[in-house]
């Protein structure tokens, strides 16, 4: 079952002889796909600032010149 947009009604699609054509099913999935991707790697890559700490940009070792 499916809706059929110009029949504005939800109907058996291949008994109402509506297919979808096999690239247009190939570019939904792989376009899905692609967001999906995307979606998980811009989650891991946003990340925290770290919050600066008083003395931190002191010399290393506590040496002061």
């Amino acid at each position: 079952y499916g809706y059929d947009a110009f029949g504005e009604r939800y109907t058996d699609m291949v008994e109402s002889g509506i297919i979808d054509a096999a690239k247009v099913v190939k570019v939904a999935l792989q376009n899905g796909a692609s967001i999906a991707t995307l979606l998980l790697t811009t989650n891991a890559v946003i990340g925290e600032i770290p919050e600066e700490k008083e003395g931190a940009a002191s010399a290393p070792c506590g040496h002061r010149h």
